[in-house]
């Protein structure tokens, strides 16, 4: 009675939009070969209780340097904010804000400048301050901007301009990126675990965020099973009866009734101002209106019914069911030869799309 995979297929078994391809190119030799940026989606008021810091990171993960920020202004990790992980192997600038006033912990005005001394080293640098009445929230920024270098490109040229030639036509297939799972997989490796013995961590927080971070890690690897075969059926892009619609950079979905899709709708659909949708695994709330049906329901079931014990626990602990666009078009794409061997990207991404599944598309990368 197989109830999850003994076996995770790795993130090169899932279907590429154009074919797998031949091209090679090196990726981050440098931290600077892989910079992102945030920008915010808000302007921020310039007074209120909390610090905003535009820090620029290197060799450090988002939670390692909120961890920093917790420890030099006196504060739990829990009331610093961010708005989104970023890699530790990169340079990337993201804002972040911690409370300077609560009853506990708190930090005094005059404290401000002692906490950002005590914050910069050789791998934190900030590069503004401006405060702001509320916490900053996961999601809240309105998109990334990467900078990308690839070294040794392999294959010429021809293949590689080709590639992002067809990304600006096609778009890119939304899965999530290998960091959601870990190096070789680990976060999915301990999803049956999770599943069988909920109580394998005994640190109250510790268990909470590890918890949050597989949990995350089942649902995106279902995500990417139902996309991957809509890829190879030749539909991801194509309007299924009973597919749920997204609307382009918002959380915005709605339902095409029977027998409405038209061609002003595929037009729409061509155009990217709309997108098809594939299931996060959960419990379904009775209010929720943005369920699949009929045969786009029954691409789904084929590809979530081989994971029943992930959907059996997910619905157990309540995790709510909910929708993600299946591609993304990158805004702004840029490309750059630097030489016969170096390319340069650029491009912006909303939040949740990751780069690396746009390089994916391009080329084999070594990192």
């Amino acid at each position: 009675m197989e109830q999850i995979p003994t076996e995770w297929l790795g993130l090169d078994k899932l279907a590429y939009l154009q074919g797998e391809p031949t091209a090679r190119g090196m990726l981050k030799q440098q931290f600077a070969d892989f910079k992102v940026s945030e920008e915010l989606g808000f302007e921020m008021g310039g007074n209120g209780e909390h610090l905003f810091l535009y820090i620029k990171k290197q060799n450090l993960s988002t939670i390692e340097v909120a961890r920093k920020i917790a420890a030099v202004a006196e504060a739990r990790i829990a009331m610093v904010g961010y708005a989104g992980m970023k890699d530790k192997r990169a340079e990337c600038t993201q804002w972040f804000s911690v409370p300077l006033q609560k009853e506990k912990g708190a930090v005094k005005e005059n404290e401000n400048q002692s906490i950002i001394s005590r914050l910069e080293d050789e791998n934190i640098k900030i590069i503004s301050t401006v405060r702001n009445n509320r916490k900053l929230k996961v999601g809240s920024h309105k998109r990334n901007l990467f900078d990308i270098t690839l070294r040794n490109c392999l294959e010429g040229r021809e293949e590689f301009d080709a590639n992002l030639d067809k990304i600006k036509q096609f778009g890119v297939p939304n899965y999530y990126g290998f960091q959601r799972f870990g190096r070789e997989l680990s976060n999915l490796k301990q999803v049956d675990k999770l599943i069988h013995d909920p109580q394998t961590n005994t640190k109250r927080r510790q268990k909470s965020f590890k918890k949050g971070m597989l949990i995350s890690a089942a649902r995106a690897y279902v995500f990417n099973q139902v996309l991957s075969s809509r890829i190879t059926n030749n539909n991801w892009s194509q309007f299924v009866a009973g597919d749920v619609i997204n609307l382009d950079g918002t959380a915005r979905n709605f339902i095409v009734e029977e027998g409405a899709w038209d061609a002003t709708l595929q037009k729409r659909l061509e155009n990217f101002d709309i997108h098809l949708t594939g299931p996060l695994l959960g419990k379904v709330d009775s209010k929720d209106k943005y369920i699949s049906s009929g045969k786009a329901a029954d691409i789904e079931k084929a590809e979530v019914d081989k994971y029943p014990k992930i959907l059996e626990y997910l619905q157990k602990i309540g995790a709510k069911s909910s929708r993600r666009p299946l591609r993304f078009l990158p805004e702004e794409l840029r490309w750059a030869w630097l030489d016969d061997c170096t390319l340069n990207l650029s491009f912006a991404l909303s939040p949740g799309a990751y780069a690396t599944s746009l390089l994916r598309e391009v080329c084999k990368t070594d990192q």
